[in-house]
């Protein structure tokens, strides 16, 4: 029971090829998950800056500042 216990962990620690592909997959998807969130939150900035220009034209124009 030892030695086969012995070999799987050998087997798992050691088992670099399936490692390296398992980072290689996961780097890959939260680059892929952070330029997606990049986006969007260029997307949000701009409609922010929009709005806060309207909102700031429309008080100083206004008389009942």
């Amino acid at each position: 029971m030892k030695l086969v216990s012995d070999l799987k962990i050998y087997l798992i620690l050691n088992d670099f090829p399936s490692v390296n592909e398992s980072i290689s997959n996961n780097t890959q998807m939260y680059k892929t998950l952070q330029n997606e969130n990049d986006a969007k939150l260029l997307t949000v900035r701009d409609d922010l800056a929009t709005d806060l220009y309207e909102l700031e034209d429309e008080y100083y124009s206004s008389m009942y500042k």
